[in-house]
Formats: structure tokens, C-alpha cells, sequence
């Protein structure tokens, strides 16, 4: 009986610990600003709904200069998974989730395919988020070249 009681307590206090590293490392991606929350599927498929909802992973984005990082909320990492050079991202189009992605993306999510050194992706993000993202892209210093749809 003591023993299970230990265990469970052990159990308790790691998830109380993993949790609370969790939210220290979303607070230290978001202490600097011009953070968004933005779903990402890396290689997207040509056509809209090819694959349904299948390949978005929900991120946190933080602009840093001329680049945007982009963090999986669920993971430990303090460097980004991606990093978006302005330079280097070309807007295909937007659109609004269909089918199942309306299920993987957050309800108010706008979707933006864009080009990014020849891989194709997708960001979802809150209306308000692009506004700002198109922004920011458009807001390339003089003389860089800007691909904006």
C-alpha cells in the first residue's frame, strides 16, 4: 500500500513538473512578442483536401527580424522546428479549411499556401494573424523581392 502510494505520488509530481516546464517554455517563446498561434503542414499536397486533415501540426509563431520561427506547441524544444526567410516565401493563395481539416485547424483558422525555397506549405492562422503575416511580408526592406498573391 505505502509503495503504491509512492509511486503514485512520483507519478503526480513528474506530470506536475512536465507540465509546468510545458508552459515555462511557451512563456519563454512568447516573452519577446510578435507571437501567433499557427498551424503548419510541411509538403502540403497540390490540390486543396487531397489528404483531408492529415499533416497540420499546431504551432506557436514568433517573427525574429526577416525570419519567422515557427515552435510545435507540443513538444520540450526551445529552437524552432522551421525557420520562414521573408526572402524566400512566395503566397500561393488562401482559402478555408474543408472536410476534415475543419476538425485538425482551429475554427477561425484562415489557411495560406505558400511556396517556401521550392517545398510547398500551408499555414492556418486567425484572419487577424494574416493580416499581420501579409504584412510583415510586404514589409520587405527596399531592393528584397517580395512574392505576395
Amino acid at each position: 500500500m505505502v509503495l503504491a502510494l509512492t509511486v503514485c505520488g512520483i507519478v503526480v509530481a513528474l506530470v506536475v513538473v512536465g507540465l509546468f516546464v510545458f508552459g515555462l517554455r511557451r512563456r519563454l517563446i512568447q516573452r519577446s512578442g510578435g507571437t501567433f498561434d499557427c498551424s503548419l503542414r510541411w509538403d502540403a499536397p497540390e490540390a486543396a483536401g487531397d489528404s483531408g486533415g492529415k499533416g497540420w501540426a499546431y504551432g506557436v509563431a514568433r517573427y525574429n527580424g526577416d525570419r519567422v520561427e515557427w515552435f510545435r506547441v507540443f513538444s520540450y524544444a526551445l529552437r524552432p522546428r522551421r525557420v520562414l526567410e521573408r526572402s524566400a516565401i512566395e503566397v500561393a493563395g488562401r482559402r478555408v479549411p474543408e472536410g476534415e481539416e475543419e476538425l485538425a485547424l482551429l475554427s477561425d483558422a484562415v489557411i495560406l499556401a505558400c511556396l517556401h525555397r521550392g517545398t510547398r506549405l500551408e499555414l492556418a492562422m486567425s484572419e487577424d494573424a494574416l493580416t499581420g503575416f501579409l504584412a510583415w511580408l510586404e514589409a520587405a526592406p527596399p531592393g528584397q523581392r517580395v512574392n505576395v498573391a
